[in-house]
């Protein structure tokens, strides 16, 4: 197995024959899409009101259930995409939990429409912005080797 390289950084058995860095190396940098989504997950706890107000009404239920549920959602994709057992999965999770939170940004993007220049600035670059982090996860899944097979059992 590889030292890691100078800065000691953890190496994947399978990178050995290239010496590739996982952590930066074509892999998309999963660890830190994963401290992205943990943190937003956790703001989704801290203060769940600016979340609450983003929740587009046609949802059923209570806001706040929603703003809870999407929270958690969060840290459970930011937990599979740092697990390097789960990261593939955990990847094209976040890839698909960065669409689902789009209508969310739509109905900010509607609501702040008459509030001043740079707010409006923030709910309309929001809209955008879901391209390149959907576009990471999936960079982040093509990075992750498929784990090995499991050795078939013996009689």
């Amino acid at each position: 197995m590889s030292d890691g390289g100078a800065r000691g950084l953890p190496v994947c058995p399978q990178d050995d024959v290239t010496g590739a860095d996982p952590v930066r190396a074509g892999t998309g940098r999963p660890l830190l899409l994963a401290v992205l989504l943990a943190g937003a997950g956790l703001t989704h706890f801290a203060s769940p009101r600016p979340y609450d107000t983003i929740v587009p009404r046609a949802l059923p239920g209570s806001a706040r259930l929603w703003t809870y549920a999407s929270g958690a959602a969060e840290l459970a994709v930011a937990a599979a995409v740092a697990s390097r057992r789960t990261r593939r999965p955990g990847a094209l999770a976040a890839a698909g939990l960065f669409a689902a939170v789009f209508p969310a940004n739509v109905q900010m993007a509607a609501e702040w429409r008459h509030r001043p220049a740079a707010l409006r600035a923030i709910a309309y670059g929001r809209l955008p912005l879901q391209v390149p982090l959907i576009w990471w996860a999936l960079k982040v899944r093509r990075g992750t080797p498929r784990p090995a097979p499991a050795p078939a059992d013996r009689p």
